[in-house]
């Protein structure tokens, strides 16, 4: 499970029939470094070369932090249904404390 900043929403031409109803978001994967400065929006230290799309049932927005499961984990809320995703939003949020070790 990761956590991760959610930056924008999918928009759906057509979509699979097994895809449950729900929203597509756009995650940003957080690292230590922006999750030590989440409070101000910070970003990862080293810029990530992709970003997640999450099926998100949760209601979720733009800004908040949201845990993901992805993989098979990410399809176990529909089990024993097959759903056709890489990434599921398990929780929002609240606060987050970090603790770096010295």
């Amino acid at each position: 499970m990761r956590i991760g900043r959610v930056t924008g929403q999918v928009t759906l031409g057509r979509k699979l029939a097994e895809l449950p109803a729900a929203s597509l978001l756009v995650v940003e994967a957080l690292d230590v470094t922006a999750l030590l400065g989440h409070d101000q929006g910070a970003h990862r230290a080293k810029a990530d070369s992709q970003s997640l799309v999450v099926l998100d049932q949760l209601g979720a927005a733009v800004g908040q932090l949201i845990a993901v499961s992805e993989g098979r984990e990410a399809t176990m809320p529909f089990y024993p249904q097959r759903v056709p995703i890489d990434g599921y939003c398990a929780a929002i949020l609240d606060q987050i404390e970090v603790e770096v070790p010295s």
